[in-house]
C-alpha cells in the first residue's frame, strides 16, 4: 500500500475567504473601501485609455508615482482634492453628489466641481 499524502497545515484559501466574508470587521472594511475600489477601476480604465503609465499620471499631477499606486489599489482613502487634481490630470470632470431618499429609489443631487 502507498503512502497518504500529507495534509496541508492550516486552512483552505478557499476555507480562509468564507472566514472573512463572515467577519463582521472584515466586510466593514469591505464596505468602507467599496467606493475607493470604484475610483481604482476607473483610474485605471481612463489610464489606459490615454495610454499613461502611472509615472506619467503622476507627473500631470504633480504627484509620487507610489501615490498613484496607492490610488489605484482601492485601498486608500483619497482626499477630495487629490480626486480633483486625478480628473484634471485624466481630462474628466469630477462630480460628487448626495442621495436622499431609499436605498432602493435614491434621490441623487450631483455638482461638478
Amino acid at each position: 500500500m502507498g503512502k497518504r499524502a500529507p495534509k496541508p497545515v492550516g486552512r483552505s484559501a478557499a476555507e480562509a475567504r468564507r472566514g472573512r466574508r463572515r467577519d463582521p470587521e472584515y466586510r466593514a472594511t469591505q464596505e468602507r473601501l467599496a467606493p475607493f475600489e470604484g475610483i481604482a477601476r476607473f483610474v485605471i480604465m481612463r489610464r489606459a485609455e490615454l495610454g499613461f503609465t502611472q509615472e506619467q499620471l503622476a507627473e500631470r499631477m504633480g504627484t509620487s508615482h507610489s501615490a498613484i499606486s496607492r490610488i489605484e489599489t482601492g485601498q486608500h482613502r483619497t482626499s477630495v482634492a487629490t480626486l480633483e487634481r486625478l480628473a484634471h490630470a485624466l481630462d474628466v470632470r469630477f462630480v460628487m453628489g448626495f442621495e436622499t431618499g431609499p436605498r432602493e429609489a435614491p434621490v441623487r443631487e450631483l455638482v461638478s466641481l
